[in-house]
């Protein structure tokens, strides 16, 4: 009874969301328009011939992309895991795991489904050297064992494989990426023959097959993808907007009659994600970025018959709810704690959310030239507020599904971003400090970066950001308070200073929130440098293993009080916080 009241709530808050004042959203002319727009070759051609740093990202983009451009466009598409045999449109799983495929027989080769919900399997992952064209056995997999002396190959049922054939689609998809950004940048007609080859094999592919239907007609009917057990993992996603963007031009000439199958199945894609999935946590925000980066490269709602074009997506992330995705500022309301800037999940959860909303941040100064921020303010307070996570050690605490580790400094890199594109210059030092400071090379002129990543994106979403010399890096304890409490993740710290020698802090937290563990009052303890009472984190194969069922989200894996060997309530979505009665000094 009390989920169904819950849920009335939801839906009910969800339509009052839907009737407020909308965002108004006014889509770019002509391709690209993801990354870059019209003006960008020259631009990165001028950055390419005047930076040391994005000379030595293109030429060896060009020869990662090389190796397979010169064997030939099929070469690498033959590599692509499909149903090149029975063209399945239909796609069964039994819970987290692929059961089978079937259906009636499409009229080209369907997209293969991955094998399991989690990455976990006892086999590895062939190189694309190793594989096979056009390989489909209804054996499985030849794959080698990992576990076994020698790693001998045998044949494996899909099921038992994990992400391994989403895996491998992935990484064609980013190889055609490369080859499609390439053929924008140079002309040469091999780059653009092998993106092409790739992106219809596959966009057929996802077009003629459907949502993959649960045979036990259970929770997980509720989360799957086209491509993966889950929504918030459509990772090809990534590889083919960049690619459909860059290669528009192309494509509309030489596949001219496939352009409606792209964008239906563009769009089959993104309605999926917004159909499927959880609106009230992280899981919203990474199918928002899903759902918005289609919207940006598909043509204005006038152009297809359905209506539902560029401004239709796009409006659905920023204005409109529904009963699995919230709008942006709807989930923020939701999650964020306006007083504190923290997020209403355990620390691994909201270092990702605060990660997506300074991403989207960007995307929206990029792509529609908005200032997310103006919009959400708690984006900056959360920013912020992030290093309060922190011990001593400059390493950030692991309650509930979280692994110790440190901070992102990206999200402080966006808002100084942020900030000079809108001319804040309050925000400006304020980040700038925090960047400095949690990322000392950041500081470094543009001249002097080294190993930036070989990637598209480092030309323009991550590429060297300008910092002003004149900002000084800031001071860990000027980010920091004696006593911090944050009720929507039921935690409290006290912490005596940030010295990692001589400081002490304790860190106690009970069970609200997102991903939270059951712990009755769970507590790390830092001295001497050391981490005196580490929490045990998530283990080994996060959420999806017996480790974790049994041990690592349960009493006994917390500095916590079980009673009689037996304490335990439900976990992941918990809502057993504690009262803070007093705390010396208070809290802010």
């Amino acid at each position: 009874m009390r989920k169904i009241v819950l849920w009335i709530c939801l839906l009910v808050t969800s339509v009052l969301y839907a009737q407020e004042t909308s965002l108004s959203v006014k889509l770019s002319q002509g391709h690209p328009r993801y990354l870059t727009d019209s003006n960008g070759k020259v631009e990165t051609q001028k950055l390419i011939k005047e930076e040391p740093w994005a000379q030595e990202v293109f030429e060896k983009l060009k020869q990662r992309t090389d190796r397979y451009a010169d064997r030939g466009s099929e070469w690498l598409t033959s590599r692509l895991q499909m149903y090149w045999k029975t063209h399945a449109t239909e796609v069964y799983i039994k819970g987290e795991y692929y059961d089978h495929a079937g259906g009636e027989k499409a009229p080209a080769p369907t997209v293969m489904y991955t094998g399991a919900r989690s990455h976990a399997t006892n086999y590895v992952r062939p190189k694309l050297e190793d594989l096979k064209p056009y390989q489909e056995d209804a054996r499985g997999m030849y794959l080698a064992n990992g576990t076994l002396e020698g790693r001998p190959h045998e044949w494996v049922n899909i099921s038992k494989t994990g992400n391994i054939i989403q895996s491998i689609n992935v990484e064609i998809l980013g190889i055609a990426r490369d080859a499609a950004f390439l053929w924008w940048m140079t002309g040469e007609k091999k780059y653009a023959d092998l993106a092409a080859s790739v992106f219809d094999t596959y966009m057929t592919g996802i077009y003629y097959r459907n949502v993959p239907k649960d045979l036990n007609h259970g929770h997980q009917q509720t989360l799957v993808g086209m491509s993966s057990f889950e929504v918030i993992h459509e990772d090809a996603v990534n590889a083919l907007v960049p690619l459909y963007d860059f290669l528009y031009n192309y494509l509309k000439t030489d596949k001219a009659d496939k352009m409606d199958i792209y964008a239906g199945a563009f769009k089959k894609w993104a309605d999926n994600i917004i159909d499927n999935g959880v609106p009230h946590n992280n899981w919203n925000l990474m199918q928002a970025r899903y759902i918005m980066s289609i919207g940006m490269i598909l043509e204005s709602d006038a152009s297809y018959p359905d209506k539902k074009g560029g401004e239709y997506y796009i409006d659905y992330v920023l204005n409109r709810s529904s009963i699995r995705q919230w709008s942006l500022k709807q989930l923020a309301d939701y999650g964020y704690d306006a007083e504190t800037g923290i997020w209403a999940e355990c620390p691994g959860y909201s270092q990702v959310v605060v990660g997506d909303y300074t991403d989207m941040v960007t995307v929206f100064d990029r792509n529609l030239g908005m200032d997310l921020t103006e919009e959400i303010p708690v984006i900056k307070k959360a920013v912020a507020a992030d290093p309060q996570y922190l011990f001593p050690d400059c390493m950030t605490m692991g309650f509930g599904d979280t692994h110790p580790g440190k901070l992102n400094p990206a999200i402080f890199a966006r808002m100084v971003a942020n900030a000079q594109k809108h001319g804040k210059k309050d925000q400006e030092r304020q980040f700038t400090a925090m960047l400095k400071l949690f990322d000392p090379d950041a500081s470094k002129p543009a001249t002097e970066k080294k190993n930036v990543r070989v990637a598209v994106t480092s030309f323009f979403s991550d590429k060297p950001l300008v910092i002003d010399d004149k900002i000084p890096a800031g001071d860990i304890n000027d980010y920091v308070t004696p006593t911090f409490y944050a009720p929507n993740a039921s935690w409290l710290v006290q912490r005596n200073g940030m010295d990692k020698r001589h400081s002490l802090m304790i860190a106690q937290n009970a069970s609200e929130g997102n991903h939270m563990h059951a712990n009755g009052i769970s507590m790390e303890l830092y001295g001497k440098g050391y981490r005196l009472a580490p929490d045990g984190g998530i283990g080994l194969t996060l959420y999806s293993g017996l480790d974790y069922l049994e041990y690592y989200s349960q009493f006994p894996a917390h500095n916590t009080v079980c009673v009689d060997g037996i304490s335990s309530y439900p976990v992941m979505k918990s809502n057993h916080a504690f009262n803070l009665l007093n705390c010396y000094p208070e809290a802010g």
